[in-house]
Parts: structure tokens; C-alpha cells; sequence
């Protein structure tokens, strides 16, 4: 990001990629170059969230299959944690597992009770190549948590099993955004 401006405000509004998307179920390549494109890339991340009013994207819910996210997020306590991670690890996942809403920009107007720890730690790069630790609890670990799930070619829905999965599957099956039956196999609002 630019010293001092605010995210994605140079950025470029993308479409985002929807359920059934392959680059949404493919793991995402490691960024080797730290240069404008990168940069840019995030401004367009930022840009995409905030005209898609999410809390987080994964580079792949705009169909570019590179590890890296970005966030604006609160979390339990209404603190907002806002950021990017370039090549992230998800390193630490503790503490009580909370089954929570959880809903998608992919899987637009569609949530389930998802389960995931309520502390995470993700460690990366900045889009300048500086290393980052980011510490989560609560929403914002929710948040981290299903971002890097994206990166690693995973919607929430793939975290749900009995009930939770196949009321989802028929919520997907009868949504407008879907052209065709999908099904939530392959199938996630926490982050992105």
C-alpha cells in the first residue's frame, strides 16, 4: 500500500469469482515478484472488498490464482484490524471452537453455522516482501481462518457436514447467481 492513503482507493473494482469457479477450488500459486503488479493487485483487493461490502478476499475470488489476502475486519471486542498477507501460512489455530455464521462474496447472500477456532495466527509477507504475523481472535479469526482456506482451494461449505451441507447445497442449488445446479460440494461471510 501507498504510505498514508487509504486501501483500494487507487484500486480497480473486479468481478468476483462465484461457487463453481475451478480457480476457487484449486490450491493458489506462491507470489515470487514483489512489484507494482503485486501492489496492484492488492489495491484491486481492497477495492473489490469494499464495493462488495466484505470483511475480507482471497486474490482467487477475483479469478487470479496467487496467494495473497487482504482484510478489514473486527474482531469480538470491535477492534478493526485491516491489512494484507502476501504467501500466508496459517501457523497457529487454538482455543474453543465456535460454530458461527459464516457466509462468502463467492457465495453471495448464502451463510451457514461454520465451525472454527476462536484465536489464529498467520504469518507472511507484506506486498513489499517484509515479514507479517497477524494475531486473531474471535470474528477476526473466523476472518483469517476461511481466507487462507480459499488459498488452499476451500469454501467454508466444505467444512460443513449433515444438515448444515445439504440445507446449503439446496440454498445454492436455488440462487440467482447460479446458473446451473453446483451443488456445495464444491462449495462459503466471514471473509471473502
Amino acid at each position: 500500500m501507498r504510505d498514508g492513503s487509504i486501501p483500494g482507493v487507487h484500486g480497480r473494482v473486479r468481478p468476483l469469482t462465484l461457487l463453481g469457479d475451478p480457480v476457487l477450488h484449486a490450491p493458489c500459486e506462491e507470489v515470487t515478484d514483489f512489484g507494482p503488479e503485486l501492489a496492484r493487485l492488492v489495491e484491486d483487493l481492497f477495492a473489490t472488498m469494499y464495493a462488495a461490502q466484505g470483511v475480507g478476499l482471497a486474490a482467487n475470488q477475483i479469478g487470479v490464482p496467487l496467494r495473497v489476502f487482504v482484510y478489514d475486519c473486527p474482531d469480538d471486542d470491535d477492534v478493526r484490524h485491516l491489512g494484507h498477507v502476501v504467501n500466508p501460512r496459517l501457523v497457529e489455530t487454538d482455543g474453543v471452537v465456535v460454530r458461527g455464521p459464516e457466509g462468502c462474496l463467492s457465495l453471495p447472500g448464502l451463510e451457514a453455522g461454520t465451525e472454527r477456532h476462536d484465536h489464529a495466527v498467520v504469518e507472511g509477507r507484506t506486498a513489499a516482501g517484509d515479514p507479517v504475523t497477524v494475531h486473531g481472535t474471535g470474528f477476526f479469526a473466523r476472518c483469517l481462518q476461511h481466507e487462507c482456506d480459499h488459498l488452499e482451494g476451500r469454501v467454508y461449505a466444505d467444512r460443513l457436514t449433515g444438515r448444515r451441507r445439504r440445507r446449503l447445497g439446496r440454498q445454492v442449488r436455488r440462487a440467482s447467481w447460479n446458473g446451473r445446479d453446483r451443488g456445495a460440494g464444491g462449495a462459503s461471510k466471514a471473509g471473502g
